[in-house]
């Protein structure tokens, strides 16, 4: 199903400014500049609903995408980036944390892994993150152009291993540039949709 409908609905960096309702929510998470935004606007259609930046370290608040008036897409601060200072990467953590942490609407968290790189200790940690959360890992390998096809093999097997991924998780090899995967992205989007319509 393609989404016609797409909007920026708010930003938000505490609970009280979290939009009001019901909708389930998919978050995004992942290192700065992994292509959250990319994804955003690839998966939609759109070209600039989603801010994207060269700069890292640009997302540090909690952006809403409503869809179809049927969920929302969540954009997490990026985490990662070195050249912010040590008291706004923990404000970010625990922006992270309370959202994951207290959001009644979360059906799912989605982790963004560049494909080109070993996941990073702080790429491990958020995936902890996610599984104490009570949720099964549902990663994204994304920027997949970037590689040669005798690299593709190798690396998602790397991310697999190195993120501890089993028969239960979901890794999708992404491209927003060629929208490789881009299906498999909205299928997994109706999945999850399906599955927090059961669970209520």
């Amino acid at each position: 199903m393609e989404f016609i409908n797409a909007e920026f609905e708010t930003t938000a960096v505490s609970i009280s400014q979290y939009p009001e309702g019901n909708l389930p929510e998919i978050a995004l998470a992942g290192r700065s500049n992994v292509g959250k935004s990319s994804l955003i606007n690839c998966v939609l259609n759109r070209k600039k609903l989603a801010r994207t930046s060269s700069t890292p370290g640009k997302t540090a608040t909690i952006n809403f995408y409503r869809v179809e008036n049927r969920f929302r897409f969540v954009d997490l601060p990026g985490y990662g980036y070195a050249k912010v200072s040590k008291s706004e990467k923990e404000k970010w953590a625990r922006m992270i944390e309370t959202y994951l942490k207290k959001r009644e609407n979360l059906a799912a968290v989605i982790q963004l892994v560049d494909a080109r790189h070993k996941p990073t200790a702080d790429d491990k940690t958020m995936l902890d993150w996610i599984r104490s959360c009570g949720f099964e890992p549902c990663v994204i390998a994304t920027k997949l152009d970037k590689l040669k096809k005798s690299e593709i093999e190798k690396n998602l097997t790397t991310i697999y291993n190195e993120l501890e991924l089993d028969e239960n998780s979901v890794l999708i090899p992404f491209s927003a540039e060629n929208k490789t995967g881009r299906e498999e992205v909205m299928e997994l989007v109706d999945i999850i949709l399906d599955g927090d319509k059961e669970n209520k």
